[in-house]
């Protein structure tokens, strides 16, 4: 059976979401897409640059791939809606992914800003992504003013640094009845099959393939992973316990006669 992935008026097959930065060149997007089966890829509107074709991004996304653009550079949330009706204007689509982020230092997003831009662009008609540092109050509060899903960190974006916050996600899973797609800070694709199998509906993944020594192969490695994770969710794991216990009977194989 499919697993198909309604989300944000879109049907999906891949649960994995592509980011773009941080690649030698441009020409590369379309390979990784290829070989992680991705459908979804979020892109920063700096990056597009309509005065130089093969500077400008967009001419390198496929295109059967849903675009989400994201608000990076905004400080607050004037600067997010602002980004985000200029990626509109351009012709992005209604899909946006909001990154509000005023630390210089750990690139923590500000929740706060985060859920007013949220409360502004979904009342504006866009599908809102908001990336914020999980936390189940501000979760619910951006699911009550109309976020599509809500994008909790796994670690400080760009570190590879893995499911850090792993317990709080599966806080936002249980209790938040929007889908959780967790981005930023995984590095390895057994990373994003451990979020996918506690019940994340999808995972964004970009530095980990992006600074890969194979970026192509490690796309693929994570499609693979994510479908993994997903399947194994689906299955229902087995419970754990605390004792051992044998597979196969241990008495009545050898008998005397």
């Amino acid at each position: 059976m499919q697993d198909v992935f309604h989300i944000g008026g879109k049907e999906l097959t891949s649960r994995l979401f592509l980011g773009t930065g941080k690649y030698s060149t441009n020409q590369m997007i379309p390979k990784i897409m290829e070989a992680s089966g991705s459908q979804v890829v979020t892109l920063a509107m700096r990056r597009v640059d309509t005065d130089f074709a093969e500077e400008n991004i967009l001419n390198h996304i496929p295109a059967n791939c849903v675009i989400m653009p994201n608000t990076s550079g905004a400080r607050n949330a004037r600067e997010a809606i602002r980004i985000a009706r200029l990626a509109r204007a351009a012709g992005c689509g209604d899909w946006v992914k909001i990154e509000v982020i005023s630390d210089n230092r750990y690139l923590l997003p500000d929740n706060y800003e985060t859920i007013k831009a949220t409360e502004v662009l979904a009342a504006d008609g866009f599908q809102v992504f908001p990336y914020m540092s999980p936390d189940l109050m501000v979760a619910k509060e951006l699911a009550k003013v109309g976020a599509a899903a809500v994008m909790p960190l796994g670690a400080p974006i760009g570190s590879n640094r893995g499911l850090k916050t792993k317990e709080l996600v599966r806080i936002l899973i249980e209790e938040i009845p929007l889908p959780i797609i967790v981005d930023a800070g995984i590095g390895r694709p057994s990373e994003a099959a451990d979020a996918m199998e506690m019940g994340a509906a999808a995972v964004l993944v970009n530095t980990a393939v992006a600074t890969a020594r194979e970026p192509v192969i490690m796309a693929r490695a994570f499609g693979l992973a994510v479908q993994a994770g997903r399947a194994a969710f689906l299955a229902g794991p087995g419970a754990a316990r605390q004792y051992a216990s044998a597979s196969s009977p241990l008495t009545g194989f050898l008998r005397e006669d």
